[in-house]
């Protein structure tokens, strides 16, 4: 970047220094992970420089014939990897991809039933305090009490009560696998549309480590990053009765001109996703999750749903005497980076809630195992249960500092 550097020192020096915490640290955060490098230089080009309204060979600016290239690229190998009949590859993130599929198919006012967000649900599946929540009227359903896992019952109860235009099955905080086909059932058996949002989950299905959703859903919505370890990025799959009306809903429904070289970062990471590397990460992605899992189960940390079955764990900090919040923060003075989350029923803030979330796809993007995920688990254990200990603390940083100098990221980036 010797450009950036000459251009603008300051900005070039904070992105070298995020490289080094990212070098340095131990990401344990559930929808972060590393692109390939293929994947950053992708998003560095001349792309960036084209206007491209419109889809391909109907554009509202000439001079598009590379770009519809690359834009019908990205289509197929999308359609490809979900075993999809349409693909709109255009939405710059989850949140307005989900937006854009709920203005296909409804009208505000109209009534939503999705995950509630303490449960394990998404800001943009409904809650109040989000633009769909304010257009729609969202009603949630919950997990059970008892043991935190989905009530299949309580959604079918509540779509036969309610009677919603939609209803939303996907989650952000949930460590267990989805039924995708019941809800899927659940919609039709009640006159409503299926909108699966994948974000989290969607290398975990490429790779078979999760039952698919497209078969199931009408629309299925997902971020390209996280497990695909992509662009920060989205798109929409659906059946091809519904793509007209998707097509219109993001463009010029609710975005303008499409960022071209975000999607040919897409078309790459699609690439990358049909390889045997990729589907190998994913299994173990999902092996260290459950290591990490059984790890602090057998060390007395209470965890939602008592496991995992994906890539992401999520602990109960009441029993520790500590916050979700307090428990983040004593990780990161270590260099470890995680997420303090609500749990199911939280009676704390979402500002200082009671959970702590961990995820496993950076840490096997860069090539750790279960041996890895052994000290990583004794070290969160340790801090987590004695925060202010100084000795613990110098201790758990060193164990940080050696495994990330045995698995190092980006060693081609030479800031």
């Amino acid at each position: 970047m010797k450009n950036l550097g000459q251009t603008d020192p300051k900005i070039y020096q904070k992105i070298r220094n995020e490289l080094d915490r990212q070098k340095n640290g131990l990401i344990l955060i559930a929808s972060e992970n590393f692109t390939s490098t293929a994947v950053l230089e992708t998003m560095g080009t001349v792309l960036n420089n084209k206007y491209a309204e419109g889809y391909a060979k109907a554009r509202y600016y000439t001079g598009n014939k590379f770009i519809d290239n690359i834009e019908t690229l990205a289509i197929e190998r999308a359609k490809k990897l979900f075993k999809a009949e349409h693909a709109n590859v255009q939405p710059h993130s989850g949140t307005t991809a989900n937006l854009a599929a709920y203005f296909s198919l409804l009208k505000p006012g109209d009534k939503i039933l999705s995950m509630d967000l303490a449960c394990g649900g998404h800001l943009s599946h409904g809650a109040k305090v989000s633009l769909v929540g304010q257009l729609f009227e969202p009603i949630s359903y919950t997990v059970n009490k008892k043991d935190g896992l989905i009530d299949y019952d309580q959604i079918n109860e509540l779509a036969k009560k309610e009677k919603p235009q939609l209803i939303i099955s996907g989650a952000t905080a949930y460590p267990r696998q989805i039924d995708f086909e019941t809800i899927g059932q659940i919609a039709k058996d009640n006159n409503a549309y299926h909108l699966a949002d994948i974000s989290h989950i969607a290398g975990l299905i490429i790779a078979g480590q999760h039952p698919e959703a497209t078969p199931f859903a009408d629309i299925v919505t997902t971020t390209t990053h996280k497990t695909m370890r992509g662009p920060r990025s989205a798109i929409i799959l659906s059946k091809n009765k519904l793509a007209k009306k998707i097509d219109t809903s993001v463009f010029p429904g609710t975005q303008g001109g499409p960022l071209e070289q975000m999607i040919a970062a897409k078309a790459v990471c699609f690439q990358e996703a049909m390889t045997d590397k990729f589907t190998n990460d994913q299994i173990q992605t999902v092996k260290n999750a459950k290591k990490i899992a059984q790890i602090l189960i057998d060390n007395d940390l209470k965890l939602i749903t008592n496991g995992t079955d994906n890539h992401l764990i999520l602990i109960d900090c009441t029993p520790l005497n500590i916050t979700g919040k307090q428990a983040a923060l004593a990780l990161e003075k270590v260099g470890i980076y995680t997420n303090f989350n609500t749990i199911p029923f939280d009676s704390r803030p979402a500002k200082d809630p009671s959970g702590l979330r961990l995820g496993t796809p950076a840490l096997t993007t860069q090539g750790m195992k279960e041996a890895e995920m052994e000290i990583i688990s004794q070290v969160i254990i340790d801090i987590l249960k004695n925060p202010q200990d100084n000795n613990i603390k110098l201790k758990a940083k060193k164990l940080v500092q050696e495994l990330t100098q045995k698995f190092p990221i980006y060693q081609e980036l030479k800031y």
